[in-house]
């Protein structure tokens, strides 16, 4: 079972996060770790770093250091085969700035149907809606990147396009030097305007996160209800930000031929990628390319039509500290998920063959001309 409760995720490898917004503090729990593994504690917190709110002008200012500290599964430097326990105490949260609101449900946010669903809610800063709750996925992520990096397995990714602004060119080493994490140098000045200007007008503006997964072999996935694409779809559209999920070529796929659409196959590999690395719900040791769509920031200065918890009509604009753009901090996020689920399929698939996994093809990716769908 993918997952048993709405709070876990994962089958040989599952995660459970806990915690709220403005509670003390958001954590994960893994289970099905093997025992006298490294763990890197200091590698899991640059993953958080690059996370955490404050980092630039164009995120939220609300001042986090997102320190995680194990609570269990670890002994001197080693996993113990136990559940490991990670968490992030909550140190600068201002619940006085939803004090105003707290009877009425902001538009775009989950306010209205957490009250509906549990006849309870916590309204500072969403409680378990908040994007805040992604750290523990980040955390957890972090350890699948770690334990795929050993098996040749890179996971990356970057914002292909901000405020309807897409990049046309792919520069790795850009990436993390800017704040939006755009790949397009030329295009980074026009989408930080956008996103500026949004933000002088007391709105908000979205964008198009792209990751990158390199190094499978082939045959991970399950069909038919295991799917490689299905699960990293899923894993991705659990994030509270993305609306859509598409893998290679994904809904420009719709507007063609099969003659187009399909990849030609050679003895030196296949000769273009628009199925984005899966076949029939199983990678097919091309790299795999997943594509979200970030919604706008949903919590905007801006005057908006409201009603009230007994259904009254009201206005409101929600204050306190929130980004302009929330895609440049979904890209971790993103790798995190898209991490967990790949980690999950390999250790499913030992479990189905022991590690008689295939090796992955040695194919000449570079001479791909369209390898990655623009």
């Amino acid at each position: 079972m993918l997952y048993d409760s709405p709070s876990t995720f994962g089958r040989s490898f599952r995660i459970l996060t806990f915690g709220e917004s403005h509670g003390a503090g958001v954590g994960v729990v893994m289970d099905g770790v093997k025992p006298g593994l490294p763990f890197d504690l200091e590698a899991i917190q640059k993953e958080m770093d690059r996370r955490r709110p404050g980092q630039s002008d164009l995120v939220t200012p609300r001042s986090e250091g997102d320190r995680v500290q194990v609570l269990s599964g670890v002994f001197e430097g080693k996993t113990t085969g136990h559940p490991i326990a990670m968490v992030v105490f909550n140190e600068n949260q201002k619940s006085g700035d939803y004090k105003a609101i707290s009877d009425l449900f902001r538009p775009g946010h989950a306010d209205l149907t957490y009250d509906r669903k549990y006849g309870i809610r916590d309204p500072r800063g969403g409680g378990r809606s908040s994007g805040r709750e992604t750290l523990a996925r980040v955390a957890a992520g972090a350890w699948a990147k770690q334990q795929l990096a050993t098996l040749g397995v890179t996971v990356r990714g970057f914002n292909r396009e901000i405020a309807g602004i897409a990049g046309a060119s792919v520069d790795w080493d850009f990436v993390e030097t800017n704040p939006l994490r755009t790949a397009d140098p030329e295009a980074f000045p026009v989408q930080r305007a956008a996103v500026e200007a949004a933000r002088a007008e007391g709105d908000s503006v979205g964008g198009i996160c792209e990751v990158w997964i390199e190094g499978l072999p082939i045959g991970l996935g399950d069909p038919a209800f295991g799917k490689l694409d299905g699960l990293l779809a899923l894993a991705c559209m659990s994030i509270g930000a993305v609306k859509g999920v598409e893998l290679g070529a994904g809904f420009a796929s719709a507007r063609r031929r099969g003659s187009e659409n399909n990849d030609p196959l050679s003895p030196e590999g296949p000769l273009k990628n628009d199925a984005g690395g899966t076949l029939g719900g199983i990678s097919t040791g091309a790299p795999v390319v997943v594509r979200l769509a970030v919604k706008p920031t949903s919590s905007i200065t801006r005057s908006q039509k409201t009603i009230d918890r007994d259904g009254r009509a009201a206005e409101i604009a929600t204050h306190g500290r929130h980004d302009p753009c929330i895609a440049p901090r979904i890209v971790p996020v993103a790798e995190a998920m898209c991490a967990l689920v790949i980690y999950d399929a390999w250790l499913t698939q030992q479990s189905l063959r022991g590690d008689q996994i295939s090796p992955v093809p040695e194919w000449d990716w570079d001479a791909v001309e369209a390898l990655f769908p623009r």
